[in-house]
């Protein structure tokens, strides 16, 4: 990859399979994004497509660099091809100028991943986040895997954004030498990488090329990770944290650590307690008590019991995060 004079790294010319060669701009990934959680309706169980507008529209205002539609916190795996499709167009629609919009695309077929990404595409996302293929967690070798990633990115048109999936879900655990390989694909640009060691994420800063950017799914992680060499995160807490976070970010770049310190202890305390400790749907309840549409997740996952919402708002309290008390059961 070329540079121009000012340093920045020049358009790319990523070829695919069986066309010619074609420009895609570098993208910048650093900062926080949200992986945005989905609403359904409470009585027919469909996707509330105005409620994700709605709820898009207010994370907007706080300043993240993008959202990720159709991911973990999402329920990714629970919506049909046909609930992504229009998920990813009500929220390209709903999203001003300059917040990127990323899909998560990865399927365990090759064919439906790329057909996804394509769908995602045409839908006018700015990226894709590919998880990686894990039912037939044995056959997929390293050298499978590296040629899995590598047919995607030669035929997205957009760029590619490797997912590691936190290792408590039905994963695989990427070698560093593989994603290391990986990145001098011109069309992968990054990595989500939601294991939660720091050390990890240090290999993957040292060894990756120069310029590819490491994003973390951690939000007790983000500062350290940052101080590593990190440029961001796709962090489950900016659901209901998101101004938070791209305070640390920002205090962090003007040098401001005392106070990107600070941040980083009420969200690290936020994340262990809400999305380590209750998942989606804990994550949900307090996007409730924040005037959000939160609602409940898709079975088979439960609610939250009612007699945690309490603790929701605790938790909220103790992260300086001002819920709706009048949503809070006595």
């Amino acid at each position: 990859m070329t540079k121009t004079a000012n340093g920045a790294n020049a358009p790319r010319d990523v070829a695919r399979r069986g066309s010619a060669p074609r420009k895609i701009a570098p993208l910048d990934i650093g900062g926080v994004m949200i992986p945005a959680t989905t609403p359904f309706d409470p009585v027919t169980g469909e996707v509330d497509l105005a409620a994700l507008r709605e709820n898009v529209g207010r994370w907007a205002e706080s300043g993240v660099r993008g959202m990720v539609i159709g991911g973990s916190t999402g329920e990714a795996v629970f919506l049909d091809e046909g609930e992504r499709d229009r998920c990813w167009a009500t929220v390209r629609g709903a999203l001003p100028d300059g917040v990127l919009m990323v899909a998560g695309t990865g399927a365990e077929s090759l064919r439906t991943t790329l057909r996804l990404t394509r769908m995602a595409a045409g839908r006018g996302c700015d990226a894709v986040l590919v998880q990686p293929p894990a039912f037939y967690r044995g056959a997929m070798t390293p050298e499978v895997v590296r040629e899995h990633y590598e047919a995607v990115a030669d035929a997205s048109p957009v760029p590619v954004i490797l997912y590691q999936v936190p290792t408590r879900f039905s994963t695989l655990d990427f070698p560093v030498g593989l994603i290391a390989r990986l990145s001098h694909h011109e069309n992968i640009v990054g990595i989500k990488d939601s294991r939660g060691k720091l050390e990890t994420v240090a290999g993957l800063t040292t060894h990756a090329r120069r310029g590819f950017q490491v994003l973390v799914g951690s939000g007790a992680l983000l500062y350290p990770a940052l101080e590593v060499g990190a440029v961001g995160g796709i962090l489950g807490v900016a659901n209901v944290a998101p101004r938070e976070c791209v305070q640390l970010c920002r205090r962090f770049a003007s040098g401001e650590m005392a106070a990107a310190a600070t941040l980083q202890k009420r969200i690290g305390a936020l994340h262990n307690a809400l999305v380590g400790g209750m998942g989606v749907a804990g994550v949900k309840v307090a996007l409730d008590l924040l005037g959000y549409h939160g609602g409940i997740p898709r079975r088979p996952l439960r609610p939250l019991p009612d007699a945690r919402r309490g603790e929701v708002a605790e938790c909220l309290a103790r992260a300086g995060i001002e819920s709706r008390a009048a949503l809070v059961p006595a």
